[in-house]
């Protein structure tokens, strides 16, 4: 894909933007940059597909600064939210906001981000003294409007970031529920390393008539990312994680899981081995997620460990090694992971561990990519298992074929009155009798009494005493009833 523009002075930018660009370093746009910017500010909505790594945050906050700053109104009264911009993570969320202060330094422009895992204070102070961008992720986002103190009714830029990531983590129906509330009349974007089919439906139902942008095939990896795969048993891949790491040539690695138990316990092994390390993931505080990455992004720790989803907001320029300890289920998946290295045209290196039951996975990799990854032969942790051995996926395993078996004899049919002792059972020779209703008496027209008389049923108890039968006798006493010592009762 040929550029259409060898710098940012061809993208008709205002001349504060230019001099915060030329602050940072920048001097030559990305593709997805040369292609996004223009459109954006023409008010155009996009539907963007670029890979991750190649600029996709500036490519929006860049037009939309401009035309925050061209249309006014921020100087004068209460500032209303304008821009609203939805990510998956809380990490990529503060990563966007960093931009937008870096890019809008000389523009006056007013930005703050929302997200849960913290107090909300801090959050609606910010909101109440007014912003121009809002970057949200989706809870947050609807339960600060749940209580009234965001507003959405002067919204005229709507961002939807990693739009793939937010369908595989749930978000599709938050998402759903925030469109509902904007303005029809609004310029929305779709930013995205992936395209699926549920993607393409989500952006038909909010984008109207879209410019697509798209700079390279979709989960495509930089060219300049050198990769490589170990063949390992599962039990020995900590160790060959520590083998690699105590080499001074791995100047930062991140070393991506599958789970946040795992994460801890890949950090653990390599404290043991006297590797410092730090692990970031869902079960991780905010502030402890953001010091961990404060401190990998300086260079106090050279290690990090992270999953997917908290790997989503990590953004440094000279990551020298991607490791993956666990090989993810998802081929595109791989593809996000190794884009965290080779960014801003800087060379980079991504390792891969895998084990006899990960070689499905491998195997979707290279259909993916369109050939096999190199083999890594010479290290002391080798597997034993041929290579040839790839196995199908286990939903894709068919059950073992069993030995045929001839069918078994059923069982004779058991009488259908079989006796409780069977001694006291028949001979099987003797015929049944065959039993006759016994013909019913005629009934006696004048029956004679029976001259015996019936016997008198038994007596319980407390009938043995016989009671008096008629009226009780009246008491003729003069003064009534008479106490036991003989005197009568007056009164």
């Amino acid at each position: 894909m040929t550029m259409t523009s060898n710098s940012f002075d061809t993208l008709n930018l205002i001349p504060q933007l230019r001099k915060a660009i030329a602050e940072e370093g920048y001097e030559t746009p990305t593709p997805i940059q040369t292609r996004a910017i223009p459109v954006v500010l023409d008010g155009k909505d996009l539907f963007g597909i670029a890979q991750t790594g190649t600029g996709k945050t500036a490519a929006f906050a860049l037009p939309i600064l401009q035309r925050l700053s061209i249309e006014g109104g921020h100087e004068r009264g209460r500032r209303a939210i304008k821009t609203l911009i939805c990510t998956p993570t809380r990490e990529l969320a503060v990563q966007i906001h960093e931009s937008f202060t870096t890019y809008g330094r000389h523009t006056g422009i007013r930005s703050t981000v929302v997200y849960g895992g913290v107090s909300q204070l801090a959050q609606t102070e910010a909101l109440k003294r007014g912003v121009d961008v809002l970057i949200a992720t989706p809870g947050r986002l609807l339960d600060l409007m749940g209580q009234g103190f965001i507003k959405l009714d002067n919204i005229s830029i709507f961002v939807l970031d990693e739009a793939d990531r937010m369908l595989d983590m749930g978000f599709v129906h938050d998402i759903r529920k925030i469109i509902a509330k904007l303005p029809e009349k609004r310029q929305s974007l779709l930013f995205s390393a992936t395209m699926p089919p549920d993607i393409v439906s989500l952006a038909s139902a909010f984008l109207n008539a879209p410019v697509r942008v798209e700079v390279t095939p979709q989960a495509t990896p930089v060219e300049v990312i050198a990769q490589s795969v170990y063949f390992v048993e599962k039990n020995d891949k900590r160790h060959l994680l520590a083998h690699i790491l105590k080499d001074e040539a791995v100047l930062s690695a991140l070393v991506f899981t599958r789970t946040k138990h795992g994460a801890d316990r890949v950090v653990k092994d390599l404290l043991r081995a006297g590797i410092t390390a730090q692990a970031i993931h869902g079960n991780k505080s905010q502030n402890a997620r953001q010091r961990a990455l404060n401190d990998f992004k300086s260079g106090h720790t050279r290690v990090l460990i992270a999953t997917d989803i908290a790997a989503r907001g990590i953004d440094i320029d000279e990551l020298s090694h991607v490791i993956n300890f666990d090989i993810p289920e998802v081929a595109e998946t791989y593809v996000h992971r190794i884009g965290r290295t080779g960014r801003a045209g800087l060379s980079g290196i991504a390792l891969t561990f895998c084990d006899v039951d990960e070689r499905a996975y491998l195997r979707d990799i290279h259909k993916l990519l369109g050939h096999a990854l190199p083999v890594v032969e010479e290290h002391p942790f080798r597997s034993t298992v041929p290579l040839t051995n790839m196995e199908p996926r286990r939903e894709e395993r068919r059950p073992e074929r069993r030995p045929e078996r001839r069918p078994e004899r059923r069982p004779e049919r058991k009488p259908e009155h079989k006796p409780r002792n069977e001694h006291h059972q028949k001979p099987q020779h003797e015929p049944k009798k065959e039993q006759r209703p016994e013909p019913k008496p005629e009934p006696k027209s004048d029956p004679k009494p029976d001259p015996k008389p019936a016997s008198t049923p038994e007596r319980r108890r407390d009938d043995r005493r016989p009671k008096p039968h008629g009226p009780r006798p009246k008491d003729d006493r003069p003064f009534g009833k008479q106490k036991r010592d003989g005197l009568p009762r007056v009164g």
